[in-house]
């Protein structure tokens, strides 16, 4: 059975229906991400691959599973099956390669949060941090830092991040050492992604830079959305103003 690299993606979108995920919104309005299905004309089953997380839609297809190992970017990937079927195909065809693991989905709700408390918590960070916005300069160096690079490493270039992304960091002495940005876009809003260097974590930077990201998204009028890895991520989206929807498995996909 065939793969197909998936140009208009009308064809896979029934697929993914009811599927409440940004990454999924970024590839079905071609704004990133890469797509596949098993037909061109009448699609029965889709994997969609953006960032490090690869999505499993329709019916189980061992031929998309051999196809993810076929693409992949890195040693390693998150991913995400649309139901029970997908886990245990996932499960027979990766065996030990993969690991299940817990993620936790937040409620979309674009008038849940509270400006004035975000702005409060911006304000509170410690003198010695300074927050800035992510211009290009601030783009090269995010992308020289491994622990950061997450960041902004989705997007082909700064002229893409500038137009479709927005991020936020914390600098110390001129130094990047926490930031909050787009991991992924889609039309009207964007995926955040939190990233904080090891010795200047539990300092507010996490929450600080997430606050002002927040607001700037606001001002836009774009939806920031949160997916929490652990329930640590989970508490913090919670103190900003999400809401807990559900928790659902992903199967990491380690080399």
């Amino acid at each position: 059975m065939a793969v197909y690299e998936v140009q208009n993606k009308k064809i896979i979108t029934h697929l993914f229906d009811g599927w409440d995920e940004t990454m999924i919104w970024s590839c079905l309005q071609d704004c990133m991400g890469v797509a596949y299905a098993d037909s061109l004309v009448s699609a029965s089953s889709a994997q969609i691959n953006i960032g490090g997380f690869c999505f499993f839609a329709g019916k189980t297809n061992y031929q998309l599973l051999k196809n993810q190992l076929e693409n992949l970017h890195s040693d390693f990937s998150i991913l995400v099956p649309q139901n029970e079927d997908w886990e245990r195909a996932i499960e027979d065809y990766f065996r030990e390669k993969v690991t299940r693991r817990i993620r936790y989905a937040t409620k979309k709700e674009k008038y849940a949060f509270d400006r004035e408390k975000l702005q409060n918590i911006v304000s509170r960070i410690f003198p010695v941090y300074e927050l800035k916005m992510i211009d290009s300069v601030l783009y090269d160096e995010i992308l020289a830092l491994n622990w950061a690079k997450d960041l902004c490493i989705n997007y082909k270039s700064y002229e893409e991040f500038a137009s479709l992304g927005i991020g936020v960091v914390a600098c110390r002495n001129k130094i990047i050492v926490s930031g909050a940005s787009s991991y992924t876009s889609f039309n009207s809003g964007i995926e955040i992604e939190v990233d904080t260097r090891e010795d200047e974590r539990r300092n507010g930077l996490a929450s600080a830079c997430v606050s002002k990201l927040i607001l700037e998204c606001l001002e836009q009028d774009w939806y920031p959305s949160w997916d929490a890895h652990n329930r640590e991520s989970l508490a913090l989206a919670e103190k900003l103003g999400y809401s807990f929807d559900r928790e659902y498995p992903v199967y990491e996909l380690d080399f």
